[in-house]
């Protein structure tokens, strides 16, 4: 299972809570954690969390993000990539679904790029956004528009399945 999520924490304490919780239960249900390769924020928080309740854990991380998201050298596996492009590319091809938790512009990149690649049927992973404390109630509202604007090819449901807290992603 691949996670995307902030290097930073955020705000919102429950931001933190529900990484943690993702990882305790991916860990609890033998599921390998795929991430960014991240110590800090969101990312440090899930992975921790599976480490601490005997999980595994692959993080890939590229050679420009090293000191920038401060590499995880207690996880499981740890991959150094060239580059963002080979980083992505690699965590969608070891993955067979990806959880998308509270981040800024990266992990924006990467859901829309995971979007991008299912309506082309490049891959067909299932992509869970864990809309955490109403973070992304205002991405969906965007979402809507643009099926209602008429710029999608299907409607974006189909694709994303949105939950509100990591219990009921493994119920």
């Amino acid at each position: 299972m691949a996670v995307f999520c902030g290097s930073k924490t955020g705000n919102n304490p429950l931001f933190m809570q529900h990484a943690s919780i993702l990882g305790e239960l991916l860990a609890k249900n033998g599921i390998q954690l795929i991430y960014g390769g991240g110590r800090v924020g969101l990312m440090g928080a899930v992975s921790d969390a599976v480490m601490q309740h005997g999980g595994k854990v692959i993080g890939i991380i590229p050679k420009v993000l090293l000191k920038w998201e401060q590499q995880h050298l207690n996880i499981t596996e740890l991959k150094i990539v060239e580059d963002m492009h080979e980083r992505k590319r690699l965590m969608y091809e070891l993955c067979d679904a990806a959880i998308i938790l509270p981040g800024g512009n990266g992990t924006m990149d990467e859901l829309f790029e995971l979007i991008t690649w299912n309506t082309l049927k490049i891959h067909e992973k299932k992509i869970i956004l864990l809309n955490s404390a109403g973070y992304y109630d205002d991405l969906i509202a965007h979402l809507n528009r643009t099926k209602e604007e008429g710029f999608l090819h299907e409607d974006w449901q189909l694709r994303i399945t949105i939950l509100t807290n990591p219990e009921s992603i493994f119920s």
